[in-house]
């Protein structure tokens, strides 16, 4: 047994996590490719090397995936101080890491690191934003700095635009959960693209920061339904509020446009629904019928009818925004006002349960007595109670981080 142990231990140093192996850079001149100050890792790796996120077979384990910042040419290459010797563990191999990656990325990406440097200047230099300019802004960086971005709007039909978008894509597989790429040949796609501008010795440069892409489906009777599909701000601009900016930008462009019924979003994370319902809170403070007094008086088809045409959202989001912005006016010290928020919020949450309670009951007429209790939810009228406040509890917490951000941005306004 401390034979195996042994052998087991000896092993398990030749396991490295993927999450912590990979370093992703944007490269914008040759210190970039030195600097430990300008990598960033992914936050996940299982869509590349298994649920276990590891790999086999080496110590020490650095793999760089680093892209010029304009262009994204990548450059591929691993490092490792020991690799294992399958002459001395019973033939046991060292994983492929590399063509896992490299299947993943178009043909052409270097592999030599000293060619890849000699080409960023050059692939930097040349690059311009791809597309329709939509929005410019500035904001600070960590550092107090000031920075200048641009919004722009490109599809299928914009010259050089897919080669382009096909190496920005391969992002998806480390920061957005169970994503795919997409169909980019498919004109119904539209995408926004995101870039920092700045200055490289008094030249003017670009930098990737971050895109969404957004399908438009048809919409009865000739109306088009824009849904956001991906959306992703490159880690090294993250919490700068560029996303806020290129959210609001596209749903400012659909506003304007009289064939949009209404913007949809398709799976959204957690971290974007937060992020939907900031913008949309921040949006409906402005309409009539989402006045203080208005919302005291519960949720309306006025309401509804106004965040559609105005804002183009949909019923279930107008009623969600609904609810943030009443708890923004219930005062919680007020047992009155509160329960009164409280009640209307769980009668909304407990209407999809007592619509199933309500088809199963129609069941009984056609069921035989075993089939029926095979099929009736038998949570009691307790249980559903302690549902019910488990659910609240997590919709005031969720809507409680929307409003701490409202409150934030108008100090900072």
């Amino acid at each position: 047994m401390a034979a195996v142990s042994i052998l087991r231990s000896k092993l398990e140093a030749y396991v490295s996590s993927t999450n912590k192996a990979l370093d992703f850079k944007l490269v914008r001149n040759e210190v970039d490719v030195h600097s430990d100050k300008a990598s960033f890792k992914p936050e996940f790796t299982h869509q590349i090397f298994g649920d276990n996120e590891s790999v086999f077979g080496y110590r020490d384990l650095s793999i760089q995936l680093y892209y010029t910042s304009a262009s994204l040419h990548p450059y591929l290459g691993m490092n490792y101080s020991e690799k294992i010797d399958p002459s001395k563990y019973d033939g046991v191999e060292a994983d492929v890491i590399l063509p896992k990656i490299a299947e993943k990325l178009q043909p052409g990406f270097a592999t030599n690191l000293d060619e890849f440097i000699l080409s960023i200047t050059s692939k930097n230099s040349k690059f311009k934003p791809y597309g329709e300019k939509l929005h410019e802004f500035t904001n600070l960086d960590p550092e107090n700095m000031k920075r200048i971005y641009e919004i722009y709007k490109c599809d299928i039909t914009t010259a050089g635009f897919k080669n382009y978008f096909e190496r920005l894509q391969t992002f998806v597989l480390w920061y957005i959960d169970a994503a795919s790429f997409i169909d980019v040949d498919d004109e119904k796609w539209k995408f926004y693209l995101v870039y920092e501008k700045y200055k490289d010795c008094e030249n003017q440069r670009f930098a990737i920061a971050g895109f969404c892409t957004v399908y438009h489906y048809y919409a009865y009777p000739n109306l088009t339904r824009p849904r956001i599909s991906q959306m992703l701000v490159l880690p090294p601009f993250q919490r700068r509020g560029i996303g806020a900016e290129l959210l609001q930008t596209i749903c400012t462009m659909y506003v304007a446009d009289p064939e949009v019924l209404d913007i949809t979003v398709e799976d959204p994370s957690e971290e974007f629904v937060r992020l939907r319902d900031y913008l949309d809170s921040k949006n409906c403070l402005k309409l009539k019928s989402f006045k203080t007094e208005c919302l005291r008086d519960g949720f309306s088809e006025e309401m509804a009818t106004e965040a559609q045409m105005k804002l183009k959202l949909n019923k279930k989001q107008s009623r969600r925004i609904y609810e943030i912005l009443r708890l923004r006016i219930t005062d919680t010290g007020n047992c009155g006002q509160y329960r009164s928020y409280r009640l209307d919020i769980k009668n909304r949450l407990n209407l999809p349960f007592q619509k199933q309670q309500s088809d199963l009951m129609k069941l009984q007429k056609t069921l035989r007595p075993e089939e029926l209790k095979a099929t009736l939810n038998y949570t009691n009228k307790e249980q559903r109670i302690e549902q019910l406040e488990r659910q609240y509890q997590e919709l005031e917490t969720d809507y409680r981080r929307v409003l701490d951000r409202l409150a934030m941005s108008k100090l900072s306004s």
